[in-house]
């Protein structure tokens, strides 16, 4: 029996119609038997998501004030969604009783608090999604992820998935074969019971995870885009779609400003080769972008070019540093002890650069990061600068065609953009250039005209 397994983003879930539309893709392929939710997003009338309701409400009672509005507010979402489809105020009723009493559960540990509350978006969608499918003929049947053994480390708001949990979540495939599986998204269950969830948009990591689970045929994440385009539309007019990519392209483009799949939902379908395929939930016509292990080596070599802002570098000058024993591991040291991750460590024979994300440091931090420097590694020079974009090509055939860095230091060059670093990781499949931040739509254009 063919097995897919069907994530749906919070624009795909936003209103009654939305909720018909889900059972309408259903329908049109009868191996979508699993199906994860997220919580409802913007909608018709609705200009805030339900779980920033829910974190706004979780602030509120954690600074022990009223949160009566953004609960009024969740409740009357839900039933401005699946009360028109049938679901009466008696089955609504029972089902949101459950964020009341998770609103009145104990605060004294903040990230539990807030975890258990705010999973309650996904968790009330799936079950009344589940309902609602059995109303119109659709043998459905809801799944806790705490039953079907779906255990997280205890790291609340950033929690990742243990490896017994692809083994527990097996037996899923026996229920898809009987009924419809609507399993929530976003969350899952300590060694201790307690409820815990991944980072933001983490509902894309739960499909990943049932998909590897099940041995899925293939893992669909549906959203309201058309899938993943060679360049931001923001930054380029109408650029191309990829029909086509690799994990590692899609890893390489999600690190630098291409966020339609949330970046570790890549690792448990690639553990077993599971295609992925995103699509737009309102342009089902469009087959979107699939992601898979291998793709033929006739497409396009490169298939994206992506960038993002907000970086920072320091760079140490020093004579023999190359001599030095030891030293670039005081240098990452010092990173490490101020809870510091950095993205690129670029290198000459006398000189050495750290480039990070400048959203981590704090106004105190930099000087604190100076004098470490100062008196762990007496650097001859040592220069800062902010205000750094990093543009990146990547595509499978950087491993094999010729000239490309040329190619793109020459297109930058006639564009009038300056490179303070290059860099190109060991997969080969990406060459990331560092530039002034004010050059970033400058430089993505220069490249998208040169490669496409």
């Amino acid at each position: 029996m063919r097995l897919v397994v069907s994530k749906f983003g919070g624009s795909s879930v936003a209103s009654s119609e939305k909720i018909k539309h889900i059972v309408e893709i259903m329908r049109l392929d009868a191996g979508r038997r699993c199906i994860v939710l997220s919580a409802p997003g913007k909608g018709p009338g609705a200009g805030v998501k339900v779980t920033d309701l829910l974190i706004e409400a979780v602030n509120r009672a954690l600074n022990r004030q009223g949160y009566a509005e953004p609960l009024a507010a969740v409740r009357e979402r839900f039933s401005a969604i699946y009360g028109p489809l049938g679901l009466g105020a008696g089955a609504l009723g029972e089902v949101l009783d459950d964020l009341d009493a998770r609103l009145n559960s104990s605060a004294n540990h903040p990230g539990k608090f807030r975890d258990l509350v705010v999973a309650a978006g996904e968790d009330i969608n799936s079950r009344l999604f589940a309902a609602y499918l059995n109303t119109v003929g659709v043998k459905a049947k809801y799944v806790n992820p705490k039953e079907a053994g779906l255990t997280v480390t205890p790291i609340f708001g950033d929690a990742q998935p243990l490896p017994e949990a692809a083994a527990n979540l097996a037996a899923l495939k026996g229920v898809c074969a009987d009924a419809v599986a609507v399993f929530p998204g976003f969350f899952g269950y300590t060694a201790d019971g307690e409820t815990a969830t991944f980072s933001r948009g983490g509902s894309d990591l739960t499909g990943a995870i049932l998909a590897e689970a099940v041995d899925a045929d293939e893992y669909e994440n549906w959203t309201d885009v058309d899938g993943i385009f060679s360049a931001h539309p923001l930054m380029v007019d109408s650029p191309k779609l990829i029909s086509a990519l690799t994990y590692k392209e899609m890893r390489e483009l999600s690190y630098i400003g291409f966020n339609v799949l949330h970046e570790e939902a890549v690792r448990p379908v690639m553990r077993k080769k599971i295609p992925i395929r995103l699509r737009n939930a309102n342009n089902i016509e469009n087959k979107g972008t699939l992601i898979v292990s291998e793709r033929l080596p006739g497409e396009r070599d490169i298939v994206g070019i992506a960038s993002g802002g907000g970086y920072c570098s320091f760079t140490l000058q020093k004579f023999l540093m190359n001599r030095e024993k030891g030293f670039g591991r005081r240098l990452l040291s010092i990173f490490e002890e101020m809870n510091l991750s950095y993205e690129h460590c670029p290198s000459g024979v006398d000189n050495i650069s750290v480039i990070l994300d400048q959203g981590q440091l704090k106004p105190e931090t930099v000087n604190s990061v100076i004098r470490a420097f100062d008196e762990k590694l007496a650097p001859d020079e040592l220069k800062t600068e902010f205000g750094i974009a990093m543009v990146s090509v990547v595509g499978e055939g950087l491993t094999h065609k010729i000239g490309v860095l040329a190619t793109a230091a020459g297109a930058l060059s006639k564009a009038g953009v300056n490179i303070k670093m290059v860099n190109q990781g060991s997969s080969e499949i990406s060459m990331i250039f560092g530039i002034d931040a004010a050059d970033e739509k400058k430089a993505v254009n220069a490249l998208y005209n040169e490669f496409f």
